[in-house]
């Protein structure tokens, strides 16, 4: 089994800066595959992006490119998510994922192939 704890996320003005984080525990995290999903009121859950088991390759939704980063710190077992140039429709509940199985490209956005699943921060983004 895995614990996914999310925390950092909070209120913020449009333009701002967050940074999440993902501590994990029960597993070797360097083992696992990490992605970042989120939801909004109303709206079904959607990828953020994903970082794989040693940090080489990652991906993004269009709609946080070149303004959200993925990284990860095996030796501390955790997660991050820095966001930057906020806007209010990335207000949301953000979820850390983990996954055992091998993933590339689209197939990494999929939620569903995802094994382990925090309990979401909350996210606001005032304009």
């Amino acid at each position: 089994q895995v614990q996914l704890v999310e925390s950092g996320g909070g209120l913020v003005q449009a333009g701002g800066s967050l940074r999440l984080s993902c501590a994990a525990s029960g597993r070797t995290f360097s083992t696992l595959a990490m992605g970042w999903f989120r939801q909004a009121p109303g709206k079904e859950r959607e990828f953020v992006a994903f970082i794989s088991w040693t940090g080489s390759r990652s991906y993004y939704a269009d709609s946080v490119k070149g303004r959200f980063t993925i990284s990860r710190d095996n030796p501390k077992n955790t997660l991050y998510l820095q966001m930057n140039i906020l806007k209010p429709e990335d207000t949301a509940v953000y979820y850390c994922a983990a996954r055992r199985e091998y993933c590339s490209g689209d197939g990494c956005s999929a939620g569903d192939r995802y094994d382990y699943w925090g309990q979401g921060a909350q996210v606001t983004v005032s304009s």
